[in-house]
């Protein structure tokens, strides 16, 4: 493997953590950043990819809602996509939400990402919305 995870607080990563999504949400994909920085990622915990000279390359979010594990902020720098960062990424944030107590988790996926999360067991419900101008499904999963 070319890469680690783990999870991390906000506190501990901000840094890391800001400069993935910085670079995958507002800069690529023309994500405002009044939307990317909602003020949830100080009570979530985090997950962090680095590349084997601890150089950030992907992460996740997880929020947890009582018995519910919210998954978002799924990001990977490009050269990394493909390489299984993704599912190592949220392979992690779900067994971390089963470590906290959480029987089911949900998603909002971006379109073109339903079939990655699709593979990792989670099933589209409802309409396509968008979030961002972007077309999303919210996807959901028992734990």
């Amino acid at each position: 493997m070319q890469f680690t995870t783990r999870m991390c607080t906000w506190q501990e990563a901000e840094q890391r953590l800001r400069a993935i999504r910085t670079q995958v949400f507002i800069q690529e994909q023309k994500v405002p950043k009044v939307l990317e920085w909602d003020g949830e990622d100080d009570h979530a915990v985090h997950a962090l990819a680095s590349d084997l000279h601890s150089l950030p390359i992907g992460t996740a979010r997880l929020l947890l809602l009582g018995n519910l594990a919210h998954i978002g902020r799924m990001a990977v720098l490009s050269p990394w996509r493909g390489q299984g960062v993704g599912s190592a990424l949220l392979a992690l944030v779900i067994d971390a939400a089963q470590a906290r107590g959480a029987t089911a988790a949900f998603l909002n996926a971006q379109t073109s990402a339903v079939g990655f999360y699709t593979h990792a067991g989670f099933v589209a419900e409802g309409e396509e919305f968008l979030d961002a101008g972007i077309p999303h499904l919210r996807m959901t999963r028992r734990l």
